[in-house]
C-alpha cells in the first residue's frame, strides 16, 4: 500500500454495496477506484461552488 493513501471502512447497505459494485464494473473500474472518482467529482464541485479546500497541517493524516 502507498505510504501516502489512507484506509477508510465504509458501512452501507448490501443491496446499496451491490448495486455499487454493479456500476463500477459497468464503468470497468474496481469499486475502490469508482469510488475515488466520486470523491474526487464532489471535492471538484465543492470547491468550484465555495473555493479552494485547504488543510491545515496540524489536520492532515
Amino acid at each position: 500500500m502507498d505510504i501516502d493513501k489512507a484506509r477508510f471502512t465504509l458501512r452501507i447497505p448490501k443491496e446499496m454495496l451491490e448495486k455499487f459494485s454493479y456500476i463500477a464494473g459497468y464503468n470497468g473500474r474496481t469499486k475502490n477506484k469508482e469510488l475515488e472518482r466520486m470523491i474526487i467529482s464532489r471535492i471538484k464541485g465543492f470547491e468550484n461552488k465555495h473555493g479552494e479546500i485547504t488543510i491545515p497541517p496540524e489536520h492532515q493524516e
